[in-house]
């Protein structure tokens, strides 16, 4: 188990209701952290319902939700990016 730092931004923040928090987490890729966060509130099972339409950071990172997070301080959830 260990601390981590987790961000959420545009809707996402809009649906969990808060910008950050910070989570003691067994979680050992982004995948199973946010089975662990889907559990927390209502709020949190909304922001995650459909993870198809959220991008995920590690460290500042992108990366998939396969992905380890051992050692990693800070995850950050948000939608895709649109340009132009």
């Amino acid at each position: 188990m260990g601390m981590i730092d987790v961000l959420y931004f545009a809707w996402l923040r809009e649906r969990v209701d808060q910008p950050s928090e910070r989570i003691l987490t067994s979680a050992a890729s982004v995948a199973e952290l946010v089975e662990e966060l889907r559990v927390r509130s209502e709020r949190h099972a909304a922001a995650f319902a459909d993870t198809a339409s959220v991008r995920v950071a590690l460290d500042q990172r992108l990366a998939d939700f396969s992905a380890s997070i051992a050692g990693v301080q800070e995850v950050a959830f948000f939608p895709p990016m649109t340009g132009g």
